[in-house]
């Protein structure tokens, strides 16, 4: 059996998900200005699923899908927002989860959650000021473009007129 890449559908993955991707109908109160049938036809909705997938396996910007392997990437993500509206990912998620549960079983009595809502009270004792800083206990170096002199001047606001001193 031949290996897929991570983000090709398999044939059996995709015929658990066909049912779930609804079928656009044209809206008969619309008036359009193509008829039925006419202009260019929509990509077929297991490609559209498959750049779905690419894009949520690698990671990629929507606009960084492979053109010659996808088509419009600007297509594939409308779709995606059609999808999701209708609850296509959250119909299959629940799927794979009640598969999941049949065939595991999964403990729902007993889950956990962690996280910090809170700063930790004693932690700026122990740590720098700064997260990048902790454990350094030297005071850092000045930039080697900073100077460590400042010269003498006479501050004014900006407002203000310059002072001229007079020298006798």
């Amino acid at each position: 059996m031949k290996r897929l890449a991570s983000w090709e559908v398999s044939d059996a993955f995709w015929s658990r998900v066909e049912p779930l991707i609804p079928v656009t109908q044209r809206d008969p109160e619309k008036e359009y200005q193509r008829k039925p049938g006419a202009g260019r036809k929509p990509k077929a909705a297991r490609t559209v699923f498959e750049g779905i997938v690419y894009v949520l396996r690698t990671g990629c910007q929507w606009k960084a899908l492979p053109k010659e392997v996808f088509g419009s990437s600007s297509a594939i993500h409308k779709r995606f927002l059609e999808w999701e509206e209708a609850g296509v990912f959250l119909k299959l998620w629940q799927s794979g989860l009640a598969e999941y549960d049949e065939m595991e079983g999964i403990a729902w009595a007993w889950q956990s959650i962690d996280g910090a809502m809170i700063k930790a009270p004693l932690a700026q004792e122990s740590v720098g000021s700064n997260p990048t800083d902790r454990g350094k206990k030297w005071k850092q170096a000045q930039y080697a473009y900073r100077r460590s002199w400042r010269p003498v001047i006479c501050r004014r606001l900006r407002g203000e007129p310059p002072r001229r001193e007079v020298v006798a």
